[in-house]
């Protein structure tokens, strides 16, 4: 069994599992609609159902696993979860996949002790950690299945950089995987607020608000593909943003890439504009978004069907880079 899948069977499976009836008319109830505010008023009690700090024996199970990995002489991306046993902490992963699947739509395990690990030691658990949740596939058109989230620098050089590679404020937006998956190496000196929505909530909001907008998340989008297209493709796609199935709203939205498109198609219409401003405003409010800091070793780990997820801009300390590893994950049984 392969240990990864193409870009293609990725996006296939993620927008592929999306079917749709209509769209809802009255408000949603699921527990992927939750509120910022609400959870911030748990701060003082542990939110076992999207936070787990791992336990000494927990890290020990793991620091065994990379042990055992090691010995297979096998490359870190060819190792699947039968190379990295994770007895203890498998009943832990299955109710994070769940949560992630049909709960609140991510999950936060703190703790990983990376300050002590190498950085190919890093690699190799995040990565194996990942094959217990699901299968990777690929990120970008360079065929990163393990990503490295750091400022390259080459903003300079490119404006439509993919973000990831700069300091910059990552506005509102999905990737194209069931899952994004991050593990902090290294924090910024100063800003890197991560900001998460729940995409059913700002919904459930401008459905309220403005129905007429709301509609327009059903009908045709257009999405810049940033110069990342093959040659026989056209430099955009067309997408439908939201899709309901009767019980469960499924998002897709990148704010950046739907306004870019303009560079192709000329003007947007002044509607869609409104759509897309009136959306983001939503998920800014204080009372539906949910912020956290990363630390390193820290795992955040977000459903791209029900969560929408920005950043803000961040400073490297003197002589040290922020560095995230990535996942973009298709979960199993999907």
């Amino acid at each position: 069994m392969s240990s990864h899948i193409s870009s293609g069977e990725q996006a296939r499976r993620y927008f592929g599992m999306r079917p749709h009836v209509g769209m809802p008319t009255s408000v949603l109830q699921h527990p992927s609609a939750w509120y910022g505010a609400d959870l911030r008023k748990q701060v003082e009690i542990p939110l076992n159902d999207i936070q787990y700090a791992l336990a000494p024996d927990d890290i020990s199970e793991i620091e065994a696993a990379i042990d055992h990995a090691k010995k297979t002489d096998k490359p870190t991306i060819s190792l699947s979860a039968t190379d990295f046993p994770l007895a203890r902490l498998r009943p832990r992963l299955d109710a994070i996949r769940h949560q992630l699947s049909d709960g609140r739509g991510f999950a936060l395990i703190k703790g990983a002790p990376v300050a002590r690990w190498s950085t190919a030691d890093s690699e190799l658990f995040f990565w194996c950690l990942g094959q217990h949740l699901g299968l990777p596939g690929l990120q970008n058109p360079q065929g990163d299945l393990l990503g490295h989230v750091v400022d390259t620098g080459d903003a300079r050089k490119d404006p439509l950089v993919r973000l990831y590679r700069t300091a910059a404020n990552i506005n509102y937006h999905c990737d194209g995987a069931d899952v994004v998956g991050l593990l902090c190496l290294r924090a910024s000196n100063a800003g890197d607020t991560s900001r998460i929505a729940s995409s059913v909530t700002v919904f459930k909001e401008l459905l309220l608000a403005q129905p007429d907008l709301a509609a327009r998340l059903f009908g045709d989008i257009r999405f810049d593909r940033r110069n990342e297209e093959k040659p026989s493709e056209p430099p955009f796609s067309v997408l439908q943003s939201i899709r309901y199935d009767g019980s469960t709203l499924r998002t897709f939205y990148h704010s950046d890439y739907f306004r870019s498109v303009a560079r192709h198609t000329g003007a947007l219409p002044t509607a869609d504009l409104e759509l897309f401003d009136h959306y983001e405003t939503i998920a800014e409010r204080s009372g539906i978004r949910f912020e956290m800091q990363f630390e390193p070793g820290d795992i955040q780990l977000l459903s791209n069907h029900t969560v929408i997820h920005a950043r803000t801009a961040y400073e490297d300390h003197e002589g040290t880079q922020r560095h995230l590893l990535r996942l973009w994950l298709t979960l199993r049984g999907s």
